[in-house]
């Protein structure tokens, strides 16, 4: 017998390996027409793209997939409304229902929301350029349709007729500096994919209109990757773009180090500082963002004590993410107690103007003893020093006993007390508490005490994370109320602010609270606001002050702490002088007011609505309003300022004026203060901490004028 077999089991072993074999063929043909399938939904997905690379956008075709070995991103696409990583499908048999995807009876989620998690890993590389985690977008593209057709959880589904249409409604997010700088980064996270060569597509796809479509899409759609600018290049353009913005604009911008910063896990309570101008708000606000597309469960709180910031910190978030405007809560904490009081119930009757007059009815009502005390220790025989006592260390930290008071600690108060004093001091606690209770009414402290109460006794649920700006100027029962919101959950609770800039009475320290930020504490170092000659001025102006810091940490407020020596040192940006203008006359001081405005409207990358008048008083206020109006040139109150672009001059307070910057700031009516200051005069280091806070909110131009 043959080696090979019979004749017949020979031909049996052939018919065998040719059916393998056409197996084989249809099998690698299949596979061929499914990559040469998928080429043409690329080729013409980027052809519905190509309008927008006339519009500064550019598209990177054919990625690799990171992670993967085999599998590959449609394509990336880059530009002004910011990082959109693209899938194509070509599914006519799809429907999503519920947050789910599915394609026949089959489920495919999984197989979407791996987009999504492409986008997550992607958000770390292009913070290192400063992009901020909304700015990268998961999409999937259904060709043979057109508009937005549902999510999948983050990955919009929308269809590929009019894709180019949906990318750039979202208008332009990036400079051109920005585009290029995050261009280089997707080209490195993003390499090209080198897979199967499709080469006969023709004879797997006979449709003529097809190949006339891969035909007429030139080879320079995909661009030149070579064509980018330098480091150098890519930096000046970035700036030169940001400083031209309106303020608003500037506002939003997100440097490297911070957009790594908003995506940063806290296993507990976190806390981030900083001096003026370093983005304390800005990290904020795009933490928000983040942890609202993070957290889906529950709505993400964003609190101050200014009762008009709110307004101001929502249309910031609207500019910089409008996805998570819904997801996000803006409002005061006052707002949110008595709100809460309201929602469960819970009898009060705020009446500030009420309280100050039962107020003085008990200083006046202070038996001579215990008044002459007090007097006597405040070296007069004013009520305010008594009344800040009672409000900032008392009420605002929720005692409820003498002993309490007698043994606590009062970081922040200048007046050293002995027990007698604060005996003084509870007396006269206990007489205005009475008298309030008597009239039936509430003072603000009285709120949020309440409300504190309410939420020992009944937790409320709705809040995935708390995020506290200006935190150095809520009362210790405010951060209390609070952090019961949502406790000591990882991302959960983030206190934002710098004790260098309270210029409202202390009076104790978080480890009161049982608030732990032990391995959570970040400080922002570095100025991005402030030109050199602005920020040099300010810290000047506090560096014979103190101030003790509300995370059990104190600090003198001086420009030679590292802190200090490194904003100085990482800041570039030179410009103005501060000038500071003392006229003979009022009226010449107030004439000088107006010509400053107009000299400061006069630069090209200046409007009326980049410049701010503050003020000490709300008397100023009305008197600045009415001397511009007056003169013709347009003014709003900060108080009507909700944080959109406005053709106006903004004139308010100072402490209106907290957490806002602008380009030009004009402080009229400013006395001198002394150049040795008494370091244990309290209200003078205020003073000296509100200055601080007015200069700093100058970028560009700051004067200030006295008489």
């Amino acid at each position: 017998m043959a080696a090979g077999g019979s004749a017949a089991q020979q031909a049996q072993r052939l018919s065998a390996l040719s059916a393998s074999f056409e197996r084989e063929a249809l099998s690698a043909k299949a596979e061929a027409g499914r990559y040469a399938a998928a080429a043409i939904a690329e080729r013409k997905l980027a052809h519905r793209l190509a309008p927008l690379l006339a519009h500064g956008y550019h598209l990177l075709a054919d990625r690799k997939w990171p992670g993967s070995r085999s599998a590959q991103l449609d394509l990336i696409v880059v530009g002004p409304s910011g990082v959109w990583i693209v899938d194509s499908k070509h599914w006519n048999d799809f429907t999503i229902a519920g947050g789910s995807m599915f394609r026949g009876d089959a489920d495919v989620t999984d197989d979407v929301l791996r987009l999504a998690d492409v986008a997550n890993d992607a958000e770390s590389a292009f913070a290192e350029v400063g992009l901020a985690p909304g700015e990268v977008r998961a999409v999937l593209a259904m060709h043979g349709h057109s508009k937005r057709i549902g999510e999948v959880g983050p990955v919009e589904v929308v269809g590929a007729d009019d894709i180019h249409r949906y990318l750039a409604r979202r208008g332009n997010r990036l400079s051109i500096g920005e585009v290029e700088r995050v261009l280089t980064v997707a080209m490195q996270h993003f390499p090209a994919y080198i897979g199967p060569q499709v080469t006969s597509i023709p004879t797997l796809i006979a449709e003529p209109a097809v190949q006339e479509l891969i035909d007429e899409i030139p080879d320079e759609l995909f661009g030149d990757d070579e064509q980018l600018l330098s480091e150098a290049e890519v930096t000046e353009t970035l700036t030169i773009a940001k400083l031209a913005e309106d303020i608003e604009g500037w506002m939003t911008f997100l440097h490297p180090s911070q957009a790594k910063l908003v995506r940063r896990t806290f296993n507990g309570p976190a806390r981030i500082r900083g001096s003026a101008g370093t983005g304390k708000t800005v990290v904020g606000l795009h933490r928000a963002a983040y942890l609202a597309r993070m957290r889906p469960d529950g709505k993400v709180l964003f609190t101050t004590f200014v009762k008009t910031l709110p307004a101001v910190q929502a249309n910031l978030l609207k500019r910089l993410d409008p996805s998570v405007t819904e997801r996000v809560e803006f409002v005061n904490v006052h707002s949110f107690a008595t709100r809460l009081l309201r929602e469960r119930g819970i009898r009060h009757n705020l009446n500030g103007r009420g309280a100050t007059a039962q107020w003085k009815a008990a200083w006046s009502a202070l038996r001579a003893p215990h008044k002459d005390r007090l007097a006597a220790r405040a070296g007069t025989r004013d009520d305010d020093y008594w009344r800040e006592e009672v409000d900032s260390v008392i009420k605002g930290r929720g005692f409820t006993t003498f002993e309490q008071y007698a043994e606590c600690a009062r970081p922040g108060r200048s007046i050293r007390l002995n027990m007698d004093d604060r005996r003084a001091v509870w007396a006269l606690h206990l007489d205005y508490q009475g008298r309030l209770r008597t009239a039936g009414i509430h003072d603000f402290n009285d709120v949020i005490l309440l409300a504190e109460k309410s939420l020992e006794r009944q937790p409320f649920e709705g809040y995935s994370a708390v995020i506290v700006d200006e935190a150095q100027d809520l009362s210790l029962a405010m951060i209390r109320m609070l952090h019961h919101l949502v406790g000591d959950q990882q991302d959960a609770f983030t206190l934002i602010g710098d004790g260098q800039q309270s210029i409202y009475p202390g009076g104790y320290v978080l480890s009161e609270a049982g608030i732990s930020l032990a391995g959570r504490g970040v400080v922002l170092s570095v100025n991005y606001r402030n030109t050199v000659e602005i920020l040099d001025f300010a810290n000047k102006t506090i560096a014979a002050t103190g101030y003790v810091d509300i995370d059990d940490s104190t600090s003198p407020a001086d420009a030679t702490t590292d802190a200090g020596i490194e904003a100085l040192e990482s800041l570039r940006r030179h410009g103005h002088p501060p000038v500071f203008d003392h006229f003979p006359t009022a009226a010449e001081h107030d004439a000088a007011i107006v010509r400053r405005v107009r000299q400061a409207a006069s630069n090209d990358d200046t409007s009326l609505g980049d410049i701010a008048v503050l003020c000490d008083t709300n008397y100023q206020v009305k008197k600045a309003l009415a001397l511009l109006k007056t003169a013709g040139v347009a003014a709003i109150n900060l108080e009507d300022y909700e944080g959109t672009p406005v053709d106006r001059v903004k004139v308010g307070t100072i402490k209106r004026a907290k957490g806002l910057e602008f380009k030009a700031v004009l402080l009229p009516w400013t006395p001198p203060l002394p150049d040795s200051p008494d370091p244990n005069d309290e209200r003078m280091s205020r003073a000296y901490r509100e200055r601080y806070v007015a200069a700093t909110r100058a970028r560009d131009r700051l004067w200030m004028g006295s008489c």
